[in-house]
């Protein structure tokens, strides 16, 4: 097939390569001129493992191209993707006018029957937005589509090549046609194509992320009264895991979720909710927990110098939100840096690939590593904020070595607290045996 993906952030270049990778002839359109130069010249501007492999082999097979020339980009395009940004108002709810700027020049260039096909998270009743601004200028045949994506970042290849489901929001049987065709080489193994109405689909993808997000916030709560109770919520965690109707993941307690989904999906979903009388609570509490749940490390940080960060410096493992990425939308790194600082402490971060988005973002208002072990010189005490694999086994005798005094803060609980007792550590994670009752 020959297909058009619309913007290259996250979404739309992982979306535009695995296509490629199927044997289709991608064309992605972005207006970064500067952008579209690097990713035609061979230069991924994503970090996701296993992404960069077949980004390339596509490029040198012509199978996978890009332009910033819409109309050139969806000329023989079966199928147009908009992969485009729907970032939060100030009320929460999701912007639409990069999606309905687009479909408005779509409707102005539109040349026999496509399916536009929003890949972007958007709200419930998006696909009736964008078939509206372009029917106002283009009056043939055409049909919008809801596909919400699924990726997680980290294994968003794996993700997007093997999914568990593909969602489809279409009443047109000439769309479902081309997308159960397109989709095809991704459901080998049986895993199917959820056929549903575009509103149900555009729900889909919010009900999920919010459910997700709940999960999260659930244990987190567990975590503080396992550490007020004297329980330990690792064995809470096993326990209520191996329920089927349950099940093991997103039960790992925390500093909280971050990321570019959770927390944008569930504050449009409560926005949305709203904008049809509803108060969806439990969505609205979810958003409490996680925001002081990000802050939680602080409270033991504080509690254990007595109040008196002023002029302490602390080493600081890892800044984006998930590990495996470099993201650090609403990362709990980032909140817990700012509280330190706001207390008059000084932070040297290292994280194996987000260093260069914090700097631009906050400039020089911490220090960065080279390594792990660089970080811990002189430092009063370690946080980790992201549970990268390089940190979970580390050398125990150098961190001595580079560490002021023998203190960690493990956001993540990366460490078994018996084996940190025995190294002569103080301890402080999440949730467990070694916790202050706070």
């Amino acid at each position: 097939m020959k297909i058009a993906v619309i913007g290259t952030g996250y979404v739309g270049l992982v979306t535009g390569t695995c296509f490629a990778e199927t044997g289709n002839k991608v064309t992605c359109v972005d207006i970064d001129k500067s952008k579209v130069e690097k990713l035609s010249g061979g230069q991924i501007t994503i970090y996701e493992p296993g992404l960069e492999k077949i980004f390339l082999r596509n490029i040198k097979e012509a199978r996978l191209r890009f332009t910033t020339e819409l109309e050139e980009a969806i000329e023989d395009a079966e199928i147009i993707f908009l992969a485009l940004p729907t970032p939060p108002g100030a009320d929460g709810s999701a912007d639409l006018k990069y999606v309905l700027g687009v479909a408005d020049h779509l409707g102005k260039i539109l040349k026999g029957y496509k399916v536009i096909v929003n890949k972007s998270t958007v709200p419930v009743g998006t696909a009736d937005k964008v078939s509206a601004a372009i029917a106002q200028n283009y009056k043939g045949e055409y049909d919008v589509v809801s596909n919400p994506e699924f990726l997680r970042e980290g294994v968003a290849v794996d993700d997007f090549m093997k999914p568990d489901r593909v969602v489809v929001g279409t009443r047109s049987e000439r769309a479902k046609k081309l997308m159960s065709d397109l989709y095809a080489p991704f459901v080998r193994q049986g895993n199917p194509v959820i056929f549903m109405d575009e509103r149900s689909s555009e729900l889909t993808k919010y009900a999920a992320n919010s459910f997700l997000a709940t999960k999260i916030s659930f244990m987190n709560e567990i975590a503080q009264l396992c550490e007020r109770m004297g329980a330990d919520v690792d064995m809470v965690r096993r326990g209520i895991g191996s329920d089927e109707r349950i099940g093991k993941r997103f039960l790992f307690p925390g500093i909280g979720y971050g990321g570019s989904c959770f927390p944008k999906d569930v504050q449009a979903l409560v926005q949305s909710s709203s904008e049809v009388h509803y108060d969806f609570e439990i969505l609205k509490a979810v958003e409490k927990v996680n925001a002081n749940q990000k802050l939680h490390l602080v409270e033991k940080i504080k509690a254990y110098f007595k109040n008196d960060l002023q002029g302490k410096h602390f080493a600081f493992w890892g800044l984006a939100f998930k590990p495996n990425t470099d993201d650090i939308r609403e990362a709990p790194a980032l909140s817990i840096i700012e509280a330190l600082i706001n207390a008059g402490a000084t932070v040297t971060a290292y994280d194996p690939e987000a260093m260069s988005n914090v700097k631009a973002q906050i400039g020089d208002k911490i220090k960065f590593a080279e390594n792990q072990y660089h970080a811990l010189e002189g430092a009063a005490a370690l946080i980790i904020a992201t549970e990268w694999s390089e940190f979970r086994t580390p050398d125990f005798e150098r961190m001595e070595q580079e560490l002021k005094h023998k203190i960690i803060f493990d956001g993540r609980n990366l460490f078994d607290v018996a084996k940190m007792n025995d190294l002569g550590y103080h301890y402080e994670s999440i949730g467990r045996a070694d916790s202050n009752k706070l």
